[in-house]
Parts: structure tokens; sequence; C-alpha cells
């Protein structure tokens, strides 16, 4: 009888991390956008059993909650405005977190073209007045890897930095 007791005490104990866990994953997910490996790494963090979080998951998806393309394009779009980031760079922090090659697509294919280049510009126009350089071929060397490392792809720096008067 004692037995029956303990095991009906783990399993509300359980049931009651199960609800615990949800009700905190919806609060954060209401707050801002995560997606599924973000708040897997959650519910791991939080002690939640591997059953248990992908029943977690399995409602916030079903809920709305977690939306991957959502999170993608809000992604995209954050990190583009703020942060100067290109698209490679952002096609790479998204496919760390796991998601899919086409929503990732289709994240990237939401940044307008023209502000895409016209930020570009800027951005290496902008640290062109930092760079202390030898010479041009030295100035455009270091304008270029700050583009690559920025996430731009090469052959628009390549156009930009042939614009650059000596």
């Amino acid at each position: 009888m004692e037995r029956i007791e303990s095991l009906k005490g783990k399993k509300m104990s359980e049931n009651l991390l199960f609800k615990t866990s949800l009700n905190k994953a919806m609060a954060q997910c209401s707050r801002r956008e995560f997606c599924v490996s973000d708040i897997r790494t959650k519910l791991e963090s939080w002690s939640v059993v591997e059953n248990d979080t992908q029943r977690i998951i399995s409602e916030l998806i079903k809920e709305n909650f977690i939306n991957e393309e959502r999170f993608a394009k809000a992604f995209v779009r954050d990190k583009f405005i703020y942060n100067k980031w290109g698209k490679i760079k952002l096609a790479s922090h998204l496919k760390v977190k796991m998601i899919p090659g086409n929503i990732i697509k289709l994240a990237l294919d939401s940044i307008d073209n023209e502000l895409y280049i016209k930020t570009l510009n800027r951005l290496i126009t902008s640290h062109k007045r930092t760079v202390k350089a030898k010479n041009k071929y030295d100035l455009k060397a270091k304008l270029l890897r700050y583009g690559l490392s920025k996430g731009f792809e090469s052959y628009l720096l390549y156009d930009i930095l042939n614009e650059i008067e000596d």
C-alpha cells in the first residue's frame, strides 16, 4: 500500500512539474519569440525529462506560442536592422538554432534588397573613416575583412569596394 501511495505521489509531482514548466514556457514565449531549440535548452536547464520536453514543445507549437517561421523572420529583421548583419551570418546563426533551410530562405528573402545594399554601403563608408591603412590596397583589404565578418556576400563587397575613390 505504501508503495502505491509513493508512486501516486511521484506521478502527481511529475505532473505538477510538467504543468509548471509548460506555464513557465508559455509565459516566456508570450514575451518574445523563441525557436524550438531555445525552448528545448530552457526545459533541459529546468531539469524537465525528455518525454515531457517533447509534450511541452508540441503543446507550445499547437497553441502557436512557438512558430519557427515567425521566429526566423523576427530574428533576421532585428539582427539586420540593429546589428547590421549580412545574410551569410544570419543564415549561419539560424542553422545553429536548427531552423529548417526553407524557413531560413523565406526569412532572408524578407529583407528588401535595396535596403540591404544601402545598409552595406553605409556600413563600409562609416567604417572607412576609422580605418588606418598604409595604402589603398590595405584599406580595401581591411574593409573587405570587416564586411565579411559582418556576414555580407563577397561579390557585393567587391562591387562597393571597387567604387571607393582612391
